[in-house]
């Protein structure tokens, strides 16, 4: 029996993934991974995500340069949901150029934009 054994993975071969900066303390984004994402992530301590849009291993930050250093990686209670705390490269972690994937916050009975676009993705 080995760690991912306790990972429970959906019916597609897959597990969520939570990127939390571990200086901030903030969500930067969700993502999935498999098995083998799990297990490049924990021996070479970059995050490895899979991508279900291009069905392939997604190394975070392999075309933007914005990598994440994961230096922990947590299992939840029910075993279906982790964590990777990480180092965000260039402070950016959304494809959009901002910070985190949860720029946007409920006002009423709409979706406002709160955090700033710190690099325009077209120029990555």
């Amino acid at each position: 029996m080995t760690w991912l054994d306790d990972v429970r993975f959906n019916a597609d071969g897959l597990v969520t993934v939570i990127a939390q900066d571990t200086s901030s303390a903030r969500v930067l984004m969700v993502a999935w991974a498999n098995r083998e994402a799990l297990v490049e992530t924990a021996a070479s301590g970059c995050a490895v995500y899979w991508s279900r849009s291009r069905k392939r291993l997604w190394r975070k930050g392999e075309e933007s340069g914005h990598t994440q250093r994961v230096l922990e990686i947590r299992l939840d209670c029910d075993g279906d949901v982790v964590l990777y705390a990480v180092e965000q490269a260039g402070g950016i972690a959304c494809h959009t150029g901002r910070e985190s994937c949860f720029f946007r916050r409920l006002d009423g009975e709409q979706w406002q934009t709160i955090d700033p676009v710190l690099k325009d993705p077209e120029l990555t």
